[in-house]
């Protein structure tokens, strides 16, 4: 198969278009001819090796943590897909590779492709959409009428965050730059913040949950914003001991890990609130949830642009631009 490789880890290391062996279905997998990919920040991340002490990949490899596609092949164990069915989903960890012309996937972590989405805008839901819900539905756990705030909500993750909270029946302040607040008030933020002209801390109070995807230094102003016994939730780090044992790593990274968060984790105690770091796990139940939601109109895709599969390295550009509005795809067929 045709595949995008990532040889070395480096901030300037272009993917290389090159042969693969077609991936080994295992007992409990789906082989999926992939259709579209999405691309992620975390993609670039890991490209740059800021992950490499914590994520099992080791040069080279393929990238991509987000697919829809086509099942062509079953395992012996497999019940809940056939050949022929559309799917879609966000393979675990140590299984990433969805920039290539198939992927052997868990069939724990696929769903049925929604009905009402094409290949590409399926493609864009899997990883903010399990991060979202993750954090609103699993980790925060919270009710109607509560209060959340969403940094970036004209990202990937922050476009979908922002609908999954309206749905909850939640209260949404997010923060966005000047030309996306049009675009986050229509997928129904309340309160919306100008990051480039406003101070969210200073509009902001009282709030049950802050979600950060963004830098130290608006994690660590985001505790202002909540009311004693709230949640600062951070998909962009510092990582802290919760993570480094659901990880299972070893002692002396469990260390790093635990000094990392030290300092945010004490500025949460000295608020009475906490912190935590979430980095999103797969699950093909939480898609098919996810799907029923997109099929009843409660959420749409928000795709900023579709590249040629030719052009991907081009697509890996635009997303360190850091200005995509929503979500970034290649389509692959």
């Amino acid at each position: 198969m045709k595949a995008y490789i990532l040889d070395a880890y480096g901030k300037a290391n272009r993917l290389r278009l090159g042969d693969r062996p077609d991936p080994v279905v295992g007992p409990d997998d789906v082989l999926v001819e992939i259709h579209a990919a999405a691309l992620n920040v975390i993609d670039s991340k890991i490209r740059n090796g800021e992950f490499k002490l914590v994520l099992p990949y080791k040069p080279p490899f393929v990238l991509g943590a987000d697919f829809a596609g086509i099942v062509r092949q079953v395992g012996a164990n497999v019940t809940r897909f056939a050949v022929g069915d559309a799917v879609y989903g966000s393979p675990r960890q140590g299984r990433i590779g969805t920039f290539a012309e198939l992927i052997a996937v868990d069939q724990a972590d696929v769903a049925l492709k929604p009905v009402n989405l094409s290949m590409e805008e399926a493609a864009s839901i899997p990883l903010v959409g399990l991060t979202a819900w993750q954090v609103l539905v699993e980790r925060a756990k919270l009710k109607r009428g509560q209060k959340v705030l969403i940094h970036a909500g004209s990202g990937g993750v922050g476009t979908f965050a922002i609908q999954l909270a309206k749905h909850l029946g939640l209260h949404v302040a997010t923060t966005a730059g000047t030309s996306n607040l049009d675009l986050v008030r229509d997928l129904g933020a309340d309160t919306v913040i100008d990051y480039r002209t406003q101070d969210f801390a200073e509009l902001v109070s009282g709030y049950d949950v802050a979600l950060n995807s963004l830098d130290g230094k608006t994690l660590a102003k985001s505790l202002d914003t909540l009311k004693p016994g709230g949640k600062l939730i951070s998909i962009s780090g510092p990582p802290d001991p919760a993570f480094a044992r659901q990880q299972g790593l070893n002692w002396g990274l469990r260390l790093v890990m635990r000094l990392l968060s030290a300092g945010i984790r004490a500025k949460a105690r000295r608020h009475d609130v906490s912190y935590s770091f979430l980095f999103m796990q797969a699950s093909g139940e939480q898609l098919a949830t996810i799907a029923t939601l997109i099929e009843g109109g409660e959420i749409r895709p928000v795709v900023d642009r579709v590249f040629p599969f030719a052009a991907l390295n081009d697509a890996m550009a635009y997303i360190d631009t850091g200005r995509a509005k929503g979500k970034v795809v290649v389509s692959i067929r």
